[in-house]
């Protein structure tokens, strides 16, 4: 899952974006209105965290205009303002969910996870396909009775290829969302994280579960 940043704050868009992506999110950070609807229209992105006071455009504007495209893209509104009337703009405008500052970064990671789930009709607390069991909130895959310990480049491949279980997923698509905007693609190959995956996919008992279609992409179930 890909998630956009959108913060002033340097420090605390810092580290908002390190506390996801040890969760095994691919996260980008901006930190003005302008730059978050700019890398919006270029990145497809799962969620974005966004902050309503931001500077150039603000996140209520933001919110609007990534609303006016059609997009669906799950929005978690970050606001300072406590008075009632600031958060039901800010759903009326499409947003999904709000969090008052300040917060706690549990807090802000379940509501993550509850936007995600609730995002599309085939996103589930816990996804399965055939023996295998990924388990986002506990970080957690086990394939039977048995655990399987990934990093959270792994994880993320993983849970994206069992989000879009029976369809072929294209290293674009991978790249898409998996990987952070800043990623050094000369240095991560995504063979080579598949193919450490399968390992320890093999390992655990669950060969083949991973198929590559020639030419398309990878496919799991």
């Amino acid at each position: 899952m890909r998630i956009l940043v959108v913060e002033d704050e340097k420090d605390l868009a810092d580290a908002l974006a390190r506390g996801l992506g040890r969760q095994g999110y691919a996260v980008d950070v901006a930190y003005d209105g302008d730059e978050a609807l700019r890398v919006a229209e270029i990145n497809e992105y799962d969620l974005l965290v966004l902050d309503l006071n931001l500077p150039k455009v603000d996140g209520m504007e933001v919110c609007r205009r990534v609303r006016s495209t059609g997009s669906s893209i799950g929005i978690l509104m970050l606001t300072a303002r406590t008075a009632l009337g600031d958060r039901v703009e800010g759903l009326d405008q499409g947003a999904d969910d709000y969090l008052v500052k300040p917060f706690h970064f549990p807090e802000l990671l379940a509501r993550v996870r509850a936007i995600l789930r609730r995002e599309g009709e085939q996103r589930q607390l816990i996804l399965k396909v055939g023996d295998l069991v990924l388990d986002p909130n506990a970080h957690r895959v086990s394939v039977g009775d048995t655990l399987v310990s990934l990093t959270a480049k792994e994880f993320g491949i993983l849970e994206y290829l069992m989000h879009n279980a029976g369809c072929v997923v294209s290293q674009e698509d991978l790249l898409e969302h998996v990987w952070s905007e800043n990623a050094n693609l000369f240095t991560q190959s995504i063979k080579v994280h598949i193919n450490n995956l399968r390992k320890k996919l093999d390992a655990a008992g669950g060969e083949g579960l991973i198929a590559t279609i020639k030419g398309k992409g990878y496919m799991i179930g």
